[in-house]
């Protein structure tokens, strides 16, 4: 039995969400990330919440809050009921529910690590209250060979008799194999899905599992959405939010995104210890995770022993000096902003506005990889490969570093090449 939507998810979704129907895209100009994050602080402010703009009183509150989006963008976004409801009724038959950051059964794990910027829209299929149970990311390349694959299914396996969850992309590769090799032993499993969520809910081989509550598929973008090089690198923070632990299987070296979402925790998020596979010829990648920070995987050989491996990294954890950080915690329906103290986290400034949206944190990963990899002028082309995304792509955000001095353009051909300190200076 799906839920029905709160007025406050409904809101959210008038305002943020596609609704893709078919094929189709929205036509409507949809409100960012960044930009709902501002309009939830102004109603919050006012002591307001969304449900507030569809409420009886929806015009005066349009007009206290519509100034930065301007008010006619609003009311349009807000007219889509009819087509909510197509899209509700589609979701519905699919048994796919839909929950917002306003609402009590909002995963607390999304929101304590990603704060304004977890999403505002989660979509899913299967027992929501699977997602704050923790467990083993496992994440890994998409082209992998069949020696791979049976280690990656192996790590399920021993996953679900030691009854702990395993977390992935649902991805092919090692994130299938992670799930399959879970599911198989009859354990839980958490599959973030970054596209194509609706195609997962009907999958034949998933709807044992979905009804015996093994398994929960959720995703930030709307079920019918195609696969996105940016959705997919995004996805990867509720990943590592979701679990207790992750694992590495095998990533390419400074491209792609297992490389990127591990860069990540390793270097700024730190939401969880990063383990990743150590053995001869495990390949450059892999090594330089490790390089990074990243703790080796010690092959556990029975539930036992990746009992005892997680508990062991789990202490050390805790183990660690505490530092007492102020930290904002971000909530549409409470007013005003509650300040939190939470251990050993880095400090933030004082205003929420100052947390960067997902689209500067894709920018900013994008940026960091390239000003390594551009060391040596590479093509388009070759660039379009380093990153795993299709050449246009590619293009755009070459062109974006080119405007803000982070790479130069060379000619005869053209190629491109990271800015150093000492051509800054001449």
């Amino acid at each position: 039995m799906i839920a029905p939507l709160t007025p406050n998810t409904q809101a959210i979704l008038l305002l943020t969400a596609p609704l893709i129907m078919g094929s189709g895209e929205s036509s409507c100009d949809l409100l960012s990330p960044g930009e709902y994050n501002r309009l939830a602080r102004i109603l919050r402010e006012k002591q307001l919440q969304p449900a507030d703009l569809i409420g009886p009183d929806a015009r005066n509150v349009l007009e206290l809050c519509s100034q930065p989006f301007g008010q006619a963008r609003l009311e349009a976004l807000l007219g889509r009921g009819f087509l909510l409801s197509q899209a509700v009724d589609r979701w519905t038959t699919r048994s796919i529910w839909v929950v917002s950051r306003a609402d009590t059964t909002y995963p607390q794990r999304i929101k304590e690590h990603l704060k304004e910027n977890a999403p505002a829209i989660l979509y899913g299929c299967g027992e929501i209250g699977l997602l704050d149970s923790g467990g083993l990311a496992v994440v890994g390349s998409r082209h992998v060979d069949d020696e791979l694959i049976g280690f990656t299914e192996n790590v399920g396996r021993l996953a679900a008799e030691a009854q702990c969850p395993i977390v992935s992309g649902g991805a092919k590769g090692i994130d299938r194999a992670s799930m399959h090799g879970a599911l198989q032993a009859g354990g839980i499993v958490v599959g973030v899905m970054a596209d194509s969520l609706e195609r997962a809910a009907l999958t034949r081989d998933h709807r044992e599992p979905l009804m015996d509550h093994k398994l929960v598929f959720i995703s930030p973008y709307d079920p019918a959405a195609g696969f996105n090089v940016g959705h997919a690198m995004q996805r990867n923070k509720i990943i590592y939010a979701l679990a207790d632990a992750a694992l590495v299987v095998t990533s390419d070296f400074e491209k792609g995104g297992t490389w990127a979402g591990a860069i990540e925790q390793l270097e700024r998020l730190h939401f969880v210890p990063v383990f990743v596979r150590n053995a001869p010829l495990c390949g450059k990648g892999n090594t330089a995770l490790l390089q990074q920070g990243a703790i080796p995987w010690p092959n556990p050989r029975d539930k036992n022993e990746l009992r005892e491996t997680l508990s062991t990294v789990a202490a050390a954890v805790a183990a660690e000096p505490k530092e007492e950080t102020l930290l904002l915690q971000f909530d549409e329906v409470k007013a005003p902003l509650v300040m939190e103290t939470t251990p050993n986290l880095p400090p933030v400034a004082d205003t929420v506005a100052a947390e960067p949206s997902p689209q500067e944190e894709l920018r900013l990963t994008v940026s960091r990889i390239l000003s390594r990899a551009l060391t040596q002028p590479r093509s388009e082309a070759e660039v379009a490969e380093l990153l795993g995304v299709l050449k246009p792509q590619a293009k755009a955000w070459l062109l974006e570093l080119l405007k803000e001095g982070i790479l130069e353009k060379l000619s005869k051909p053209i190629r491109y090449r990271a800015v150093t300190a000492s051509d800054r200076l001449l």
